[in-house]
């Protein structure tokens, strides 16, 4: 039997692999979650127990687990994040379509702009 590797057509889209075939981004990502998450565990594990220190320890990582290892469209999340605050908090949220009505302006016989008779 013959064994296939799918190969990716666009190599653009292939991430170099650093160690333990991670890319740097999911290794840095992963050493920051595991730097946060296990100290959290041993403080939370006295009053917590066992099962209460794991769950904190999870949550305190799974956010950083998420900026590893989401995609969307080649985007990081961070990008993605930042794109959505802007759209949803920063920039109006109607945005008027508006134009110069050179008809109107021709009907109230007002000032418009001719660019034949500049050239002149």
């Amino acid at each position: 039997m013959a064994a296939y590797i799918s190969v990716p057509r666009d190599f653009s889209k292939v991430k170099s692999k650093v160690a333990f075939n991670l890319t740097a981004r999911q290794l840095i990502c992963f050493g920051a979650a595991a730097v946060v998450g296990v100290p959290l565990f041993f403080v939370l594990r006295d009053t917590a127990g066992n099962s209460g220190a794991t769950l904190g320890m999870m949550a305190a990582m799974l956010p950083m687990f998420f900026l590893a290892m989401y995609q969307k469209n080649g985007q990081p999340a961070e990008k993605i994040l930042r794109y959505y605050f802007q759209a949803r908090f920063v920039r109006p949220k109607v945005r008027p379509y508006q134009t110069c009505n050179y008809y109107a302006l021709l009907m109230k016989g007002g000032m418009t702009h001719d660019s034949v008779s500049e050239k002149e």
